[in-house]
């Protein structure tokens, strides 16, 4: 069998996303196909991303039929390995699962709060043609966005995974954990170093009560975790909005987040926590099954890229930290962090059953990198 590259991910993300927009009707359109961005405002909303129960931007599941539903979701399918997509599959259907949490009530001002169908897809330019394209999908604790340029897929990133809740019962006494992997490989890292390791990898026994880079495009050295309410397209009337500052309020102050904790946590420019050249290679191992829960989202084609990243001693510069309890059901929070990387981890919130995850790669995010190189080497030519 002939192993994927970046144009053979590329040309079948193009024939979905045709396939995709064949079915679509003007009105459709409008929502979900968007011209390549040629203004400030196009090029900011083609970044925009989100991982809370909000707008973000393109045309959602429910206001497709069931054809178009497929269309999209072969889409998604493209731009994910088998694992992240059934792990994607899944937290989309936990909507069901929380609206049932939270008593099949409305809220967020939507007459269904907690909704499978509210997941937003939208292409920017056009598939079928040569120049750069790209596409996002996006709804609650999922968020994939692809770059083609050159026909090829350059940038994955942002890749938000979540889940509410982190663990469900099923029947004969197991459990559903679609990110348990992620949580539990950095845990059993965490465990395997010493005393001495650990207190370097520990930044502060209080966790971070949620990923500190939040949806920002570019995170940056200083940043702090993004009060709740300032995660949403716009805000809400002023009840909920004081509905949302009391939860997000309540978080920290349960958790104990104090100034000091939250200078302990915020990002900065090297890599905080223990560095994987303080580690042994049974450690380092670990480290690169934890890094796997992240770049492994990517499909065939794609996923080796990231890997090579990260072979041999280009992993060296990848350093792990830790806030927060080191055992299953305390709060904590975890980030691996270095060139070409920042992996967050959260799981605090709903007495630790609501977990977040994302991989991102700084500076290389929705290729903005790359386009700019394209756009220069276009505009000198």
């Amino acid at each position: 069998m002939t192993t994927p590259s970046p144009a053979t991910v590329a040309s079948a993300m193009a024939e979905a996303a045709v396939a995709w927009h064949e079915t679509l009707d003007d009105e459709q359109r409008a929502e979900g196909v968007w011209r390549w961005p040629g203004s400030k405002a196009a090029d900011v909303e083609r970044v925009r991303w989100y991982y809370t129960p909000t707008d973000h931007g393109g045309l959602t599941l429910h206001e497709q039929l069931p054809h178009q539903q497929r269309a999209a979701m072969r889409l998604l399918a493209t731009g994910l390995s088998e694992p992240g997509y059934v792990s994607a599959s899944t937290i989309m259907g936990l909507e069901n699962v929380l609206d049932r949490t939270e008593g099949f009530t409305a809220s967020f001002d939507r007459d269904r709060g907690r909704d499978p169908g509210m997941y937003y897809l939208r292409v920017f330019g056009d598939p079928a043609g040569d120049g750069p394209w790209s596409w996002r999908f996006g709804g609650h604790h999922v968020s994939v966005h692809h770059l083609v340029l050159g026909g090829e897929a350059v940038a994955g990133s942002p890749c938000f995974l979540g889940a509410d809740p982190m663990s469900s019962p099923l029947l004969g006494g197991r459990e559903l954990r679609p990110l348990g992997a992620v949580e539990d490989t950095a845990r059993d890292l965490l465990h395997a170093l010493d005393a001495d390791q650990r207190a370097r990898a520990v930044l502060t026994p209080t966790a971070a009560p949620d990923i500190v880079g939040g949806n920002r495009v570019h995170p940056r050295p200083g940043d702090r975790v993004i009060p709740l309410p300032d995660l949403w397209r716009g805000h809400f009337g002023q009840e909920l909005e004081d509905r949302m500052w009391a939860m997000h309020d309540g978080l920290e102050h349960g958790l104990g987040v104090d100034d000091a904790d939250r200078a302990a946590t915020e990002l900065t420019a090297a890599p905080r926590g223990l560095l994987a050249t303080e580690m042994d290679e049974r450690q380092r191992a670990q480290l690169r099954e934890v890094l796997e829960t992240y770049i492994g989202r990517m499909p065939p084609g794609l996923v080796e890229r990231e890997r090579a990243r990260f072979d041999g001693e280009a992993l060296d510069g990848v350093g792990f930290a830790w806030a927060g309890g080191v055992e299953r059901g305390e709060p904590h929070y975890y980030r691996l962090q270095g060139p070409h990387l920042l992996a967050e981890w959260d799981n605090t919130q709903r007495n630790v059953n609501h977990a977040h995850s994302v991989w991102r790669d700084p500076g290389h995010d929705f290729g903005l990198d790359l386009l700019g190189e394209h756009l220069s080497g276009h505009h000198t030519a």
